[in-house]
């Protein structure tokens, strides 16, 4: 029965082998992990999160372990778009067939629209994913993906400029995450992606000051799939427009658990920093879960629990 089950899904009329997708800031640009795998055994891979500039990013340290978590405030590193368009995506592109999910952060709506528009004209892409939600730069993303208001306004701008299917990615900081996730479905989003980190914060209690530089930062890990699954559970209840599940997931009982939360794919972030092997040892373990769970097509699972 194991060689029999279906692990296909369709991501907004995109074809993925599997559901299992690297989360964006955790894979680098892919080419790292090429190192330990095949990267072709993978769903689709969400590439570093990209900004108008190059950003070096936020001052070190930058990460704090936490029990069944970990801290991160690495602050949007990256060449900036015009570098990712030229040099990143054709590298990846040599050593990875599968469908690319471009990353696309700003700092204003205008910055948010330009780099989308940019990154819809390049064919390595199929899917765009936006984020309003990185809690780790000062006067970013954040602040764009706390109201409904300012979360369709970014969504209607980058969809006037594009042409392939645009996923929001939101904060888990905030009280309603359902009317958040409606507005930017009413205003056009073709998907939603949840959830980005929880605000976190440790301190040395030796120097009595933060762990981190920053203060604060953005905490994942196993610690936090339930928040996701819960969020997953309450958007896909309450929209019609699919979800990527994201959050905690470390297992192929976890992709299994998120999409009957109804999740269409499942990104994992936290655990590919631990083992990289981890998205190569989820998706071969997939088929003996769905075996031993009797699934046969996991696309039919997505959001059976009522």
């Amino acid at each position: 029965m194991v060689n029999r089950v279906d692990t296909s899904i369709e991501l907004c009329g995109v074809k993925l082998d599997n559901p299992v997708i690297p989360a964006s800031g955790t894979f680098g640009f892919g080419r790292e992990f090429a190192e330990f795998y095949d990267l072709d055994i993978l769903g689709a891979i969400s590439i570093k999160g990209t900004t108008r500039e190059a950003r070096f990013g936020n001052p070190t340290p930058r990460i704090a372990e936490c029990t069944s978590g970990v801290i991160n405030s690495v602050g949007l590193q990256n060449p900036g778009i015009d570098a990712v368009i030229s040099h990143e995506l054709p590298a990846l592109r040599e050593i990875f067939h599968k469908p690319i999910i471009a990353n696309i952060s700003g700092f204003s709506i205008e910055e948010y629209a330009e780099c989308c528009a940019k990154i819809d004209k390049e064919r390595q892409v199929e899917i765009i994913e936006v984020n309003v939600s990185c809690p780790n730069v000062h006067n970013g993303g954040m602040s764009f993906g706390t109201s409904p208001e300012s979360a369709a306004a970014v969504t209607r701008a980058v969809k006037r400029v594009t042409t392939k299917p645009v996923f929001i990615k939101l904060s888990p900081n905030v009280t309603d995450i359902v009317s958040i996730a409606r507005s930017c479905e009413d205003a056009g989003a073709d998907g939603i992606c949840l959830i980005n980190t929880l605000l976190g914060m440790r301190i040395d209690t030796m120097r009595r000051r933060p762990v981190i530089a920053n203060k604060m930062g953005g905490f994942s890990g196993d610690a936090i799939f339930p928040v996701a699954v819960r969020m997953v559970y309450q958007v896909a209840s309450a929209c019609g427009i699919p979800v990527m599940g994201c959050g905690g997931v470390a297992s192929a009982s976890d992709v299994i658990e998120m999409m009957m939360a109804g999740a269409t794919a499942v990104q994992v972030g936290a655990a590919n920093l631990r083992n990289p092997y981890a998205c190569k040892e989820i998706i071969e373990a997939l088929p003996e879960e769905m075996a031993r769970l009797g699934i046969e097509r996991l696309s039919e699972i997505t959001g059976v629990v009522k």
